[in-house]
């Protein structure tokens, strides 16, 4: 097991030129970010959302590399995203996973089952060509590079310490530092029209 921010300093070399949606992350790579306007920082959408937006994106924009921190939690929230990001193939698409065992931005609740499910292996049998599991953070910081060069799309499990938040929601200080709609026009502009 590791920390979120601790893996987050160790993938932040390898980003190149990727649109990154940090997902339930948000708050550690906002300050690691060397290129704030390819970010998408969602913060909390609807749990499960994260996963179909960021497929979305994938199939709408094939030609950038597409990475999401998702959640454990949202994943359990709409696993049947899983099959279809696996039948449509995006090849740019990379599928990184936070498995901390609790719904950590509810309050800490267990996730049920946590130390027995094997998210990679699910992902796997939904029919994502490679899956990787991690918890370890040399392990991942030594397969990093690795995992980026395979065509998408790509799922990686990493067992992190929970961060529990217990602050309502309203009362949480907002690390997002721009609107939604400063989010899209600066990925707007980043990335151009769309190509026919």
């Amino acid at each position: 097991m590791f920390q979120t921010a601790d893996m987050f300093k160790a993938f932040a070399p390898f980003r190149g030129n990727a649109v990154v949606i940090p997902g339930r992350g948000g708050r550690h790579w906002i300050n690691l970010s060397d290129k704030p306007d390819r970010d998408v920082p969602l913060g909390d959408p609807a749990m499960g959302g994260h996963a179909s937006f960021s497929f979305g994106l994938a199939m709408a924009r094939p030609d950038e590399k597409i990475i999401l921190f998702d959640s454990e939690g949202d994943i359990l929230m709409n696993m049947g995203a899983l099959t279809t990001i696996a039948e449509k193939e995006p090849k740019n698409f990379y599928h990184f996973v936070l498995d901390n065992g609790v719904y950590a931005t509810t309050g800490g609740q267990p996730v049920p089952n946590a130390e027995n499910v094997q998210y990679d292996v699910i992902a796997r049998g939904c029919g994502y060509k490679s899956t990787y599991s991690f918890d370890n953070l040399e392990d991942f910081t030594n397969n990093i590079e690795e995992i980026l060069s395979k065509p998408g799309p790509v799922f990686v499990t990493m067992k992190v310490a929970p961060e529990v938040e217990n602050t309502p929601i309203t009362q949480r200080v907002r690390w997002q530092k721009k609107t939604r709609d400063q989010t899209i026009a600066d990925l707007q502009r980043e990335l151009g029209p769309r190509k026919p």
